[in-house]
Formats: structure tokens, C-alpha cells, sequence
């Protein structure tokens, strides 16, 4: 969790040698995932529409409507291995012939073998179930493709890093996680990773979805936790039912103080973050 700055620098070094794998310019683009990889491509789908003006989908592996046109899908999977993915991406090989990258953290792996071309972060593997680092750097080199600024967000994620986890989640009972754009999708992972590693009650919303029905189970115990700055009048209303507010400002560093938090909940709760029971570290199906 703490090599994340580091590692991000090395992600943007890397970006530079193979930029031609990545996304090109006008590309229809599908991204697709399990879990956290999901939220990942969720994140990136809405940056680089956002950003660059390109068409850009992200869908759960096992939703993945392929049968849609597009230029390029983009398979995220730590493992390479997960059902779902692998599923997909025969669909889309035998298909339509779209061309694959698969962005994985295992060389070798059946993702690699199925995909048209690969980037294999194997630097950023890691051996907990939980994802951390391979999550963020996948993330990361993706939206190098769209100008990100790894280097401001490194620099901001060792800040919150020296900083530690907020104090704010002291006596917390229910955690929700807004953000918009890019940042929605970094706050679906947010919320899966408390639940994941420390079993707490968590959701997520885009920021101006809370107020359509969210809202009602606030109160005293609620954080309201923002991947990006909030808009003043969302924070009034928060407060208004009692729940406190936290708001953030770059996404991708905002997650690694989501991973600080995670791990002094799963302390306090007598729970070991990196292997929460009831998972593994890839969903292999019969």
C-alpha cells in the first residue's frame, strides 16, 4: 500500500515505452473488470470522456454487451485469470476480431495469451487478496493515455501517506462515498475496499444521487467521505442530518487515504486487511 507513490512514477515511465498499446486518439473504447478492476475501468471510461471527448464504456465482465462495435477493449484483471474476463475476451476474439489489451500484473497468464496485446505491471503485483497498488497503478496507466499528472498525484499521496488515516473515522458506523466523473468510480472502489477489508458498512454514490434517497440513512455516525471536492451546499445538507464531511481533491492520492482508513478499521475490528474472509485473491469458476 505505501509503495503506491513509487510505483506510480514507475507506471509513468513505463507509459512511455509502450504508449502505442495504449488507447488511441478517437478510439472507440470498452473497458472491462471484476470487482475493483471494474471500478478502475469505470473511473477511466468517465475521465477520458470527460477529458478527451472519446467514447469510452466500462462494464462488469459478465455484463459486457460486446456485441456493440468498438475499437479496442480493454481487459483489466490482477490475476489474468479471473472467469469472467477470460469469458469476454473469447467473445470478443471470436467475434468481431476487435482488437484486446489485456492490463494484468502476471506474464504468462491465460489473459495474456488471449489478448491481441498486453502490459504486464508486474512490479505492482502484490500477494494480499485486497487490491491496492496493482489497482491504482492500472488506473493510473490508463489515464496517462489522457494527460494525467502522475507526478502532482504521487507528491499528494505521500502527503496523506505522512498524514495517516483521518481522524474523522473515529466512531464511524456508516461510511458513504460520493464523487463525480472520474472520482465515482474511484469512490465504488472506496466503499468495496471497507468492505472488503475491515467488513464496514459502506456505499457509494455519484455526489448528486445522495440527495435522491441516500440522505434519508444519515445521522449521527454517518462520513460523509468525498473523492473530490464537494460542492458547499451537498456538504450543508450532509450536516444537516447530523453526518460529518470529508472531502477530498485528487481521486487516485484521495484512495490511498481510503487504504489508511481500511487498515485501521480491519485493526480495530480484530480482522487482517489483506485476507478478509469469504475471498481470494482471483475468482476462478467451474
Amino acid at each position: 500500500m505505501r509503495s503506491q507513490p513509487s510505483l506510480w512514477r514507475l507506471t509513468a515511465q513505463l507509459a512511455t515505452d509502450v504508449g502505442v498499446q495504449l488507447p488511441a486518439e478517437g478510439q472507440r473504447v470498452c473497458v472491462v473488470g471484476c470487482g475493483t478492476s471494474f471500478f478502475m475501468g469505470q473511473a477511466f471510461a468517465a475521465y477520458r470522456e470527460r477529458k478527451c471527448g472519446y467514447e469510452t464504456d466500462a462494464f462488469p465482465a459478465s455484463e459486457a454487451p460486446l456485441q456493440r462495435k468498438y475499437d479496442l477493449v480493454i481487459a483489466l484483471s490482477r490475476s489474468g485469470t479471473t472467469t469472467e474476463v477470460l469469458e469476454a475476451v473469447r467473445e470478443v476474439r471470436q467475434g468481431s476480431g476487435t482488437q484486446v489489451l489485456a492490463v494484468t500484473a502476471v506474464s504468462g497468464s491465460p489473459l495474456v495469451e488471449l489478448a491481441s496485446r498486453s502490459v504486464v505491471l508486474g512490479f505492482a503485483d502484490e500477494g494480499a487478496v485486497v487490491q491496492t497498488r496493482f489497482a491504482t497503478c492500472a488506473l493510473l496507466l490508463l489515464l496517462l493515455s489522457c494527460g494525467w499528472d502522475a507526478g502532482a498525484s504521487a507528491a499528494r499521496a505521500e502527503q496523506i501517506l505522512d498524514e495517516g488515516a483521518p481522524e474523522e473515522i473515529g466512531g464511524t458506523r456508516q461510511f458513504v462515498f460520493l464523487g463525480r466523473g472520474l472520482a465515482a468510480g474511484v469512490a465504488n472502489e472506496a466503499a468495496l475496499k471497507l468492505r472488503e477489508s475491515a467488513g464496514a458498512w459502506s456505499e457509494a454514490y455519484p455526489s448528486m444521487e445522495f440527495r435522491h434517497g441516500p440522505v434519508a440513512a444519515a445521522g449521527d455516525g454517518t462520513l460523509v467521505w468525498s473523492m473530490d471536492a464537494i460542492d458547499p451546499a451537498l456538504t450543508a445538507e450532509a450536516r444537516a442530518t447530523g453526518a460529518r464531511v470529508l472531502s477530498g481533491g485528487d481521486p487516485l492520492s484521495e484512495l490511498v487515504r481510503v487504504h489508511l482508513a481500511a487498515e485501521r478499521l480491519a485493526a480495530a475490528a480484530g480482522l487482517d486487511p489483506d485476507a478478509p474472509p469469504h475471498l481470494s485473491r482471483s475468482v476462478v469458476l467451474s
